[in-house]
């Protein structure tokens, strides 16, 4: 049957579905590897600018929740993301248009929107089309998908800014062409992964949820509280001496290492567990913050950058496929969606405390108070597993 051909040692959803995350990935990253300069060159502080990412991610994410359970509901997940990549594809050009820091705001928050239309069920497709339990690698090769696009994207962005020396505007407008070849994926190359009717989810409870779930979820927010925006990273760089055309190598650098370890580490993750990667992931950041409020030598932040990539590859798609796995079969959407909404919710509250201590006090205090988190993060997750490990993974 064509949902069973294998597209390089992967199920076609499974593949089509990275192709269409890189193709967008792409085009997101020639927009935000240049977004905080174009930001602050059109008047933007620091805190208006993390309070842009966190408000634009925030009000969005409940839509992650509520398409979640929607596609469980009715058994379909392609059309949440033909309208969730679509509304990307119209918004990423219309910031070339844009001349104060509000507008940029009003554009990221309707784009959000559309990434929280999608999220959950392109991650229940994933989830959906898994073989042989491999959910560790399979969302290793999405998240390296991703991470491949952000490679592209700015080193697209580096070539159009060395060029054209300050055009972020052309650059925003070439970034709409990647985005609509992604839709073109979605229409031909991905089938629906298909559910057993009198499976399908009738009502939403947070009952239906196992205590093992709502554990992580605590977890997942407390290292998510100091997990802000990357924008402040890139800010960094620029304040150490990084000029601005190269700010996209080095936010490349941190994608390509990502991209080398994610399946890898996501094989790894299936064969040991997913708690134990977990557990490196959030110590590799916690190193990776406190270098960051330590030090202002550019050749310690660029190697920072790379180590950055390695916590990337051992958490965010890790933390999804663990969500998959610990989940019911036909709850998969709506608790992927819980998590997606969680992350997104949680990043508002996570920038206006990077982005206020970085203003109001120094520039090393908001790394610091996310080196914290994340060690904290650490710890209850070796609690976890030790409180949870004579539990099967359903």
């Amino acid at each position: 049957m064509k949902k069973n051909k294998r597209i390089f040692g992967y199920p076609r959803n499974i593949f089509f579905t990275g192709l269409t995350s890189f193709l967008t990935d792409t085009s997101l990253k020639m927009v935000y590897s240049v977004m905080p300069m174009f930001l602050l060159s059109i008047g933007a502080s620091k805190t208006s600018l993390s309070l842009i990412e966190g408000v634009a991610e925030s009000t969005a994410s409940l839509i992650k929740t509520i398409t979640g359970f929607w596609s469980d509901k009715i058994g379909k997940n392609k059309p949440f993301l033909l309208i969730g990549y679509g509304l990307s594809a119209v918004i990423i050009p219309l910031y070339s248009l844009v001349v104060s820091p509000i507008q940029v705001l009003i554009l990221r928050f309707v784009e959000r929107v559309g990434k929280g239309i999608r999220t959950a069920p392109r991650d229940s497709i994933v989830a959906g089309s898994v073989e042989n339990g491999e959910t560790g690698k399979s969302f290793g090769l999405q998240k390296a998908m991703d991470n491949s696009g952000a490679i592209l994207g700015p080193l697209i962005a580096f070539i159009l800014l060395s060029a054209f020396k300050d055009n972020y505007r052309l650059i925003f407008l070439l970034a709409g062409i990647p985005s609509i070849l992604g839709i073109l994926v979605i229409i031909f190359g991905i089938t629906e992964a298909k559910k057993n009717k009198e499976s399908l989810v009738k009502k939403f409870r947070f009952g239906d949820f196992s205590k093992k779930f709502y554990f992580f979820l605590a977890i997942v927010f407390i290292f998510t509280l100091g997990n802000s925006t990357d924008a402040l990273l890139l800010v960094k760089a620029n304040e150490i001496g990084i000029k601005v055309a190269f700010i996209p190598l080095v936010y490349l650098l941190t994608n390509v290492v990502s991209v080398l370890l994610s399946i890898p580490v996501g094989s790894l993750s299936d064969r040991v567990g997913k708690e134990k990667i977990l557990i490196v992931g959030y110590i590799i950041y916690a190193l990776v913050y406190f270098g960051f409020g330590a030090s202002s030598h550019i050749v310690v932040i660029a190697s920072l950058f790379a180590l950055y990539g390695v916590y990337s590859a051992a958490t965010d798609g890790i933390q999804k496929a663990f969500v998959s796995d610990i989940v019911d079969e036909n709850k998969k959407g709506t608790g992927l969606g819980l998590y997606n909404a969680l992350l997104g919710i949680t990043l508002l509250p996570a920038s206006l405390i990077a982005g206020i201590l970085y203003d109001k006090v120094n520039s090393h205090v908001p790394f610091y108070f996310g080196a914290v988190t994340a060690l904290i993060a650490a710890v209850l997750m070796f609690w976890f597993q030790r409180s949870f490990k004579k539990q099967v993974v359903e």
